[in-house]
């Protein structure tokens, strides 16, 4: 079955470090859901922004690759029959209700690396 990622774009994210229950109450929650239906196979939630440090030809900084006003929060693996199937799931991400969204790619190859 074709698997798709799920990349959530939003403000930041919401899984610092000092996160309550109650901060990840709602990303947890759905990603409980997927994990429920089968749907999802592995998920990734990223730090906030200042944690990040990037990596060019001059050097490391800190902060994001890209400034911008949203950030990659997380991403995760769905497997769904098409890409209808794919956005349909991938439609009842939280992050799209703010100012953030999510975009949906269809994956080449790969898998995790024993």
């Amino acid at each position: 079955m074709p698997q798709y990622a799920v990349l959530i774009y939003t403000g930041d994210s919401a899984h610092a470090l000092d996160a309550t229950e109650e901060d990840l109450a709602e990303p947890n929650g759905h990603g409980d859901e997927l994990a429920s239906s089968g749907a999802m196979k592995a998920a990734w939630a990223f730090t906030p922004r200042d944690l990040a440090r990037s990596i060019r030809a001059h050097g490391v900084t800190d902060g994001p690759f890209v400034d911008s006003a949203q950030v990659v929060a997380g991403v995760y693996i769905l497997e769904a029959e098409n890409w209808d199937d794919a956005l349909a799931i991938a439609s009842t991400n939280p992050a799209i209700r703010g100012d953030g969204g999510v975009e949906v790619r269809l994956v080449h190859s790969g898998g995790v690396v024993e």
